[in-house]
């Protein structure tokens, strides 16, 4: 069975960092593209930045040059550091993953970890 587990969200104030962090673990082949969300309260879950298997790279606008997504492929782990912080980048944000695993090829999510900004 795979597993997608993110850590590292917290408290932080207006203009700081964090770095956030998804291991994915299980009977796993390889894994294809990974990628992170979020979902603001009352908002829909929107796509933050994204690494494929080649390391390309995108991001969303609201976020360019102020976050940026890497992976280990040797860990199976994907981070976001994001620098510079606001206020709307308050949500829970969910880490999602291409993977082959016992023959199959499927999406997985994890189970988010929370990100306030705030004073």
């Amino acid at each position: 069975q795979v597993q997608l587990v993110e850590s590292g969200g917290g408290l932080v104030q207006p203009g700081g960092s964090l770095r956030l962090s998804c291991a994915a673990s299980g009977s796993i082949f390889s894994i294809n593209a990974m990628a992170w969300y979020r979902q603001a309260p009352g908002k829909q879950r929107e796509l933050v930045a994204r690494i494929t298997g080649a390391d390309s790279t995108n991001y969303a606008d609201s976020v360019k040059g102020r976050f940026a997504i890497s992976r280990d492929n040797a860990k199976n782990t994907v981070y976001l550091l994001m620098n510079s912080l606001k206020p709307e980048d308050t949500a829970v944000y969910y880490c999602n993953a291409d993977i082959w695993a016992l023959g199959t090829y499927r999406n997985y999510w994890g189970q988010g970890t929370q990100v306030t900004v705030s004073s």
